[in-house]
């Protein structure tokens, strides 16, 4: 009997977690393919050399209380890697001048009005005050915009200096058209259970204050070489056929499997294959399902993504820097002038961040919102020029950058629009119709990396779960 053959296509940290995971489930014998459109695996996880140190210029760090990451890294046998940061916090610059990002918010909502009353104005304080007496929030089971919300029940300030920043961070997306449910799904949790305030379910979610002398955990943990090390060390774990440059062009089914066609249209290869599973952006995944699982294909149509360029710049040892781990910038703000508008959406003082970077001075600016297409079109010198002149704008930086390096991430990051859930619903129910065949990656149920090892390892036990019961029979 042959061995079995999984293919994985995409070869981020969704595709060779699935890999790595398939390799366990599967073991030694089974045949795993991962197929890469691009000449490099790690997909949003990019550690470049910057200035002789080893800096991240994609994702940066993980989110350390979900286990999904830290428990891989560990598997492994990278755990003596983790660092965390070192405690700085982070501030914001809205309607014109940079305040501490106010603690006690749930993504930038309120707990309480003395929370956030230093970034707004005495009116928009009392929005936030008043919020409670208004009639009670009754979603009805549906989804709704962010930015609409926080308008309705606090006025403009709260959304616009806080949660807007915020989301936009994360999801390189504005609040307008964000939906609730999907990035906020505590919150609506909470309404949908009769929490009638913004205020109170905010409140709600906030932990518990830490005992006497004790600490809370991390929040966010990294690793000391770079994440490019995970990426790596499980690709050597899993030990895939590695096919890089080359892009999926259809996917069909044959009688006896599944067949993959790759490369390019004058001179194609094909792949036969027991499985399938496709960890790739959402436009691609339309693409590949559009024969096989049409609902699915239509679903991964409607999510739009975004694209944003990182401006990672290395400065002499000394520079003066905030004592903050970064800014983040809400839209429309411009300089002092009131007439220059800012390029840059937030800035990682990263040597500030992490104490294992030392010196030089490292800091990275993150560029483009969802729609900025003409702003990431300048030349890479003319992104570095502006925002330069951003960090000289918000925090007197002046020196000259000993190195510096532009990343540009293209249409890979999913937006949660209203009804994301929906639309993630009805592909993985129709997805799950189809025997050997699975989904993985970012536009499922969260953009950060132990999300993305989620999807994947559930994508691996399905696909391994449906070629070892057909071998046992």
């Amino acid at each position: 009997m042959r061995p079995l053959h999984v293919v994985v296509v995409g070869g981020g940290i969704s595709g060779l977690a699935t890999a790595h995971r398939l390799r366990l489930l599967l073991g030694p014998s089974a045949e795993i393919t991962v197929v890469e459109q691009s000449d490099r695996i790690g997909g949003k996880i990019r550690t470049v050399e910057l200035a002789g140190v080893s800096y991240d210029v994609g994702a940066e760090a993980f989110l350390h209380r979900r286990p999904e990451a830290t428990e891989l890294i560990t598997e492994v046998g990278l755990a003596d890697e983790i660092v965390h940061p070192v405690g700085f916090s982070a501030s914001v610059h809205a309607a014109g001048r940079t305040s501490p990002i106010p603690a006690h918010t749930m993504m930038g909502i309120p707990a309480s009005v003395e929370t956030v009353r230093p970034v707004l104005s005495s009116e928009g304080a009392l929005r936030v005050e008043m919020e409670p007496t208004l009639p009670p929030i009754d979603l009805r089971g549906a989804d709704v915009a962010v930015g609409p919300l926080m308008r309705e029940r606090f006025g403009p300030e709260v959304g616009d200096r806080l949660v807007g920043p915020l989301l936009g961070g994360v999801y390189a997306g504005r609040a307008d058209s964000l939906g609730l449910r999907a990035t906020l799904p505590q919150i609506a949790t909470l309404l949908d259970k009769g929490v009638g305030s913004l205020l109170a379910a905010a409140a709600m979610t906030m932990p518990a204050p830490p005992q006497p002398r004790a600490s809370r955990p991390p929040v966010f943990g990294t690793l000391r070489s770079g994440l490019s090390g995970l990426v790596n060390q499980l690709a050597a774990a899993a030990r895939p056929r590695m096919m890089l440059g080359r892009p999926v062009r259809v996917l069909s089914w044959r009688s006896d499997g599944w067949r993959l066609e790759i490369g390019s249209a004058a001179s194609p290869e094909y792949l036969d294959c027991d499985g399938v599973v496709l960890a790739v952006p959402a436009p691609a995944a339309r693409k590949l399902l559009s024969d096989i699982a049409p609902y699915a294909s239509a679903a991964y149509g409607k999510v739009d993504v975004a694209s944003m360029a990182v401006v990672a710049m290395a400065f002499p040892p000394g520079t003066a820097l905030p004592e903050r781990s970064g800014i983040l910038l809400a839209e429309k703000e411009r300089y002092s002038d009131r007439i220059t508008p800012f390029t840059a959406k937030a800035f990682t003082f990263s040597s500030r961040k992490w104490a294992h970077l030392g010196q030089p001075v490292l800091v990275r600016g993150s560029v483009g919102r969802f729609g900025e297409t003409a702003l990431l079109q300048r030349s890479d010198a003319d992104l570095v020029k502006a925002v330069r002149a951003d960090l000289r704008e918000l925090t007197g930086v002046t020196a000259e950058p000993i190195d510096y390096v532009v990343q540009r991430w293209g249409g890979g990051l999913p937006q949660y629009g209203v009804g994301h859930l929906d639309l993630v619903s009805t592909i993985e129910r129709t997805v799950g119709e189809v025997p050997g065949l699975a989904v993985a990656g970012a536009t499922l149920h969260g953009v950060g990396i132990p999300a993305c090892i989620a999807t994947a390892d559930a994508a691996a036990a399905r696909v391994a779960a449906h070629l070892l019961g057909r071998v046992r029979r």
